[in-house]
């Protein structure tokens, strides 16, 4: 049976196994019996909950806090809000955890339960393992407690003030004109707000959720809006922010897009020449592109690299004293400020950035000249190591050595989606476009016969 966590919490179509409201309930039965012993917990525990704007929210939530409440814990309901920002304030009210309802940048059929830890840290993977273990397993206690949902409608507003206190105080963005794609999602409400308190000539798409529209051809899965609207309002750049807030990806003045790895390059290029980059060091993920790693290596900057997911990201910057780190995809952690990717605190860096080297986007950008590649992804419908299936594992071989030193591949299953996942770098792009699908078609018909 497949695990019921994967990279980023417990995912699936809401309303079908495991986010059934029955399974859900117990879940939180679960969790709040697991937490409350690891987490050393007040005499009368609480936990933050936050979700996006899907339609399946409510009902996900309700089924949560009743399980969460027949356990003794008090649930506190932010309503809609990001993800970073459970983070955020699950440390800073001191709480047992928190708890997130969303499905990121999936579609509005999609949900999903993501945890923090009382550090406001991903949940550690054995309590992640004693959550699963027990709720698959375990006949629940008859013992009932009494919690409260209590709502929390201060949460938003201490969020804003703590987003706006990452940057200095007299920071305004007077004369940059920005188009913000908010994925009719979590931000929808706060983040055009944040830039006009700024001083930012705002305009704002994608800002009206009706509970389906969520990602849907929108955010920063499709950047192709915000480069259509940089252009038609000859805007200074554009950003668009997925469903739950916790990335986001940027397009310049001329309406190219830039990944993560293009802001975490710049980041990390102004940070080291300030002297404020922490051990000098960025830390990525194994899908950071071949030209990140070359332009890092040519100022002097030491790349990190781990297995995709924010929370590998997190354990190699903790391991390692480095303060900046990230994932191509745009989930980029600044530790000083928080210890969970969060769009609107790189969004802020990185226009801090340009007012600072009063510079455009697009040379700031420079600094990484992207290498080809290509990725595509594979619905399978069960999971094996690849290097039991013979023919993917053979052409993955040959593939590695016509393309040595000049290339890589990285085939990979999704945490969050039943994908694989097939990546690969190269001078060539046709010869990286023909080894991809021929890897692609042979997952394909040996998972999926």
């Amino acid at each position: 049976m497949d695990r019921l966590f994967g990279t980023d919490g417990i995912r699936g179509i809401a309303g079908k196994y495991p986010l059934t409201p029955e399974f859900v309930e117990k879940i939180g039965i679960v969790s709040a019996e697991t937490l409350t012993r690891n987490f050393l917990p007040s005499p009368k525990p609480a936990i933050i909950i936050g979700r996006d704007t899907r339609e399946s929210g409510r009902m996900l939530f309700d089924s949560l806090a009743k399980g969460l409440t027949r356990r003794g814990v008090d649930v506190r309901d932010c309503g809609i809000i990001t993800t970073p920002a459970i983070s955020y304030l699950t440390q800073s009210t001191k709480s047992l955890a928190g708890i997130v309802i969303s499905a990121s940048h999936n579609p509005y059929q999609y949900n999903g339960i993501k945890f923090f830890s009382d550090s406001g840290t991903k949940l550690p993977d054995k309590v992640e393992s004693e959550i699963e273990e027990r709720v698959r397993t375990s006949e629940l206690s008859k013992t009932e407690k009494k919690g409260n949902i209590v709502p929390f409608p201060e949460a938003k507003e201490k969020y804003v003030e703590f987003i706006k206190r990452s940057i200095p105080q007299e920071t305004n963005f007077s004369g940059l004109r920005m188009v913000i794609d908010c994925a009719n999602g979590s931000v929808s409400e706060i983040a055009p707000r944040i830039f006009r308190d700024l001083g930012g000539e705002v305009i704002s798409v994608n800002d009206t959720p009706d509970g389906k529209n969520i990602n849907k051809g929108c955010g920063s899965l499709h950047l192709e809006v915000i480069q259509k609207e940089v252009k038609s309002n000859r805007a200074d750049l554009g950003f668009a922010f997925d469903g739950d807030g916790d990335r986001v990806l940027f397009t310049d003045e001329k309406g190219s897009d830039l990944d993560g790895d293009h802001l975490m390059a710049l980041c990390a290029e102004c940070l080291k020449r300030k002297g404020k980059l922490k051990n000098n060091t960025l830390v990525v993920t194994s899908m950071s592109n071949l030209g990140l790693l070359l332009a890092m290596e040519k100022i002097g900057i030491c790349v990190l690299q781990t297995r995709v997911g924010d929370r590998y990201v997190l354990e190699e910057m903790l391991k390692s004293g480095a303060t900046l780190g990230g994932e191509q995809a745009g989930h980029i952690i600044f530790l000083d400020y928080g210890k969970t990717g969060d769009g609107l605190i790189t969004a802020l860096r990185v226009l801090c950035i340009i007012k600072e080297e009063k510079k455009p986007l697009s040379e700031l950008a420079g600094i990484v000249e992207r290498a080809p590649q290509v990725l595509i992804n594979v619905e399978v419908k069960k999971r094996k190591p690849f290097n039991t299936l013979p023919l993917t594992s053979r052409l993955i071989k040959e593939a590695e050595s016509t393309l040595g030193k000049e290339g890589r591949i990285l085939v990979r299953y999704s945490g969050t989606e039943p994908l694989a996942r097939v990546m690969v770098e190269g001078k060539d792009r046709e010869k990286i476009e023909e080894i991809a699908r021929k890897i692609s078609e042979a997952i394909k018909k040996e998972l999926n016969p």
